[in-house]
């Protein structure tokens, strides 16, 4: 899928099926012992006590997402090539003062372990995701904020890599009792609705079991990300309506403690363009949830929790819309992977002269240039560079001084 995705996230059990699932609240203390140290342990002011510094997974995740569609933000979603650009991301997210959610894809995955490294059944592209997402549970906390893992478009093709890393997830719970990534998405979209449904219901019984959210798209994303290409996609399919979303409900809510995501298109595309190319319309989201409340008619009038896709190079106004219709995430790929790059563009025009040889700059013939050419000073100035545009979509995403 290509076009920009809205993912709604929605959180279902039996009767309530937007609260958090039972197998999360079956692993707390007695309800008033839970208030009580909740009260006493909490770290963020604005935030659930049960959200933490770190990786956010389980019933934290439930609750963080519940929270920011209560109060009206969202939480960029920023696909990463490499543990610079996890950094800049949780450097980011320390400095606006909000959530990060940290997104690896198939290709990513392949990118971290090696681009020479065997790729035969997947193997590189699993290892290379687990690899980095052990390095964000070592790291997270030590930025003083929650950061979400999760993986990005999967589409049929690729599923033995989602196995790989469900495998992965089965170890890590065993040892930890918590999954290694929050989340995962699946991208069936190209597939007949039914197949679709019928393909995530197999994986949410999995991650239900793991305390991992599913992320699923109805309706294409158009445009082209990281080797999978919709340019050419018929228009009438990246508009995604009511009655697919709740048909996918009504099918994924049958799975006991459940908790999944939607990304439902609304003329999303993937990539970044020129004004009036890209005919967004969030209110397709806004009708959704009118469609929901009606059907659940439990007194809530934004039941759902949706995801942005293509969010890249939108209007404010056509985010802001979204988050009003309870959009709690926007992916962020191409505006991030240009940060980085004119970040690294600055400081080789800066510093040309010193970048030449390794002796010999303007200050003198014999100077050495080492500390120039080292490159964790030009990693260094695309991260400054990335984590500042993720600071303007925070705001744009209402996403600044959240947390306290």
């Amino acid at each position: 899928m290509k076009f920009s995705t809205l993912a709604f996230l929605a959180t279902v059990g039996s009767t309530n099926a937007f609260a958090p699932s039972a197998s999360f609240q079956g692993r707390t203390a007695p309800l008033s012992m839970a208030v009580e140290t909740a009260e006493e342990t909490k770290a963020f002011a604005k935030l659930p006590a049960s959200v933490k510094p770190g990786v956010v997974s389980g019933k934290a995740l439930n609750d963080l997402l519940d929270h920011a569609k209560k109060e009206g933000f969202a939480i960029p979603g920023v696909n990463v090539v490499s543990t610079s650009s996890i950094n800049s991301c949780m450097e980011a997210a320390k400095k606006y003062g909000g959530p990060i959610m940290v997104t690896f894809s198939k290709g990513g995955g392949f990118f971290i372990a090696g681009k020479a490294a065997d790729d035969t059944d997947d193997q590189a592209s699993i290892a290379g995701c687990v690899a980095a997402a052990k390095h964000v549970h070592e790291v997270a906390a030590l930025y003083g904020v929650p950061v979400v893992l999760h993986t990005d478009h999967c589409q049929k093709a690729s599923l033995p890599w989602m196995d790989g890393l469900v495998k992965a997830n089965e170890e890590f719970y065993a040892e930890k009792g918590f999954p290694l990534f929050s989340s995962h998405m699946l991208d069936l979209s190209e597939e007949p609705l039914e197949e679709n449904i019928v393909i995530c219901k197999e994986y949410m019984e999995k991650f239900a079991k793991l305390d991992i959210l599913l992320e699923f798209e109805l309706g294409v994303t158009g445009g082209e990300e990281d080797g999978v290409d919709n340019t050419d996609i018929d228009n009438d399919r990246l508009y995604t309506q009511p009655e697919e979303v709740w048909y996918a409900y009504e099918q994924l809510s049958q799975v006991e403690n459940a908790s999944f995501t939607c990304a439902a298109s609304f003329g999303n595309v993937h990539g970044v363009y020129a004004p009036g190319n890209v005919d967004l319309k969030p209110v397709i989201l806004h009708n959704t949830q009118e469609y929901f409340a009606k059907k659940l008619d439990d007194g809530d009038d934004k039941p759902m929790r949706f995801v942005f896709h293509g969010g890249s190079g939108s209007s404010v106004e056509d985010i802001q819309y979204a988050i009003e219709a309870g959009v709690i995430k926007m992916n962020i790929d191409t505006d991030t992977q240009w940060a980085y790059w004119d970040g690294i563009r600055a400081y080789e025009a800066k510093y040309h002269d010193y970048l030449q040889k390794q002796i010999g700059n303007p200050d003198g013939e014999d100077k050495p240039n080492k500390k120039y050419y080292d490159p964790r000073a030009a990693l260094r100035a695309g991260e400054e560079a990335m984590a500042a545009r993720l600071c303007k979509a925070a705001e744009d995403l209402k996403c600044v001084n959240v947390l306290n």
